[in-house]
């Protein structure tokens, strides 16, 4: 049950930080990624019976480690 939560909030966290197809946007940068991920990560750990906490700290992570995709656009300062 843990790692299919750890891999369910970390799939949605680089798939939330990946909608922003334009480089320019304001909502491209690693600040708003983060808390996209946190936000994401924290619903998926509570629907899926684990830690809010937990799941908003590797939805984090995971949300600004997508500006490091090699591939992808990236973030903006």
């Amino acid at each position: 049950m843990r790692k299919t939560t750890l891999l369910l909030v970390a799939g949605a966290a680089l798939a939330l930080a990946g909608c922003v197809s334009n480089p320019n946007s304001p909502a491209n940068n690693a600040a708003v990624r983060t808390i996209g991920g946190a936000a994401a990560g924290a619903v998926i750990a509570d629907a899926t019976g684990g830690s809010k906490t937990q799941g908003a700290l590797i939805g984090a992570v995971a949300g600004v480690g997508s500006c490091y995709i090699p591939g992808t656009a990236g973030c903006t300062n």
